[in-house]
């Protein structure tokens, strides 16, 4: 199955120039951790950063810095793990992992922004099939009791 079926496609954006007090107010409103940072080229949204309410702790209040100065392009990292959206789950668990990311962009071919995938969409996902393993299992037992009476 391709990454681009399961990840969430409404994804919050911000701009390099989004104050850190803007980002926290737009993930409080959307009740999301994360906002990614976005560009605009051609008419199409291109992913370049992701901000999350972690890094908004440790970068700006854990060092009593002022989140109405500082903006998401100060303090999101330099470079951002993307993945493509024909790209398959196990692939894209190990890109995450390798990088050690818990969310990761997932763009189209010309790289614009087709939606965001976590670990916790993916073992939502996997809890999903092993429900339905579970209930064939189940079935299968019944049927066997069922043709032996």
């Amino acid at each position: 199955m391709p990454i681009g079926d399961i990840c969430v496609r409404e994804v919050v954006t911000a701009t390099r120039e989004t104050t850190i007090q803007q980002a926290a107010q737009l993930m409080r409103e959307n009740h999301v951790g994360d906002l990614l940072v976005v560009e605009q080229r051609s008419g199409v949204r291109m992913p370049v950063g992701i901000v999350t309410d972690r890094d908004i702790v440790v970068a700006v209040v854990a060092a009593d810095l002022d989140p109405a100065v500082l903006s998401v392009g100060d303090i999101m990292g330099p470079d951002l793990e993307t993945v493509q959206e024909d790209e398959g789950i196990f692939e894209t668990l190990n890109q995450m992992r390798d990088a050690g990311v818990r969310r990761i962009p997932v763009v189209s071919e010309e790289n614009a922004l087709v939606g965001i995938v976590s670990t916790d969409d993916i073992v939502q996902l996997l809890a999903d099939e092993m429900t339905e393993v579970a209930k064939l299992i189940s079935r299968e037992q019944r049927r066997e009791m069922a043709t032996r009476k």
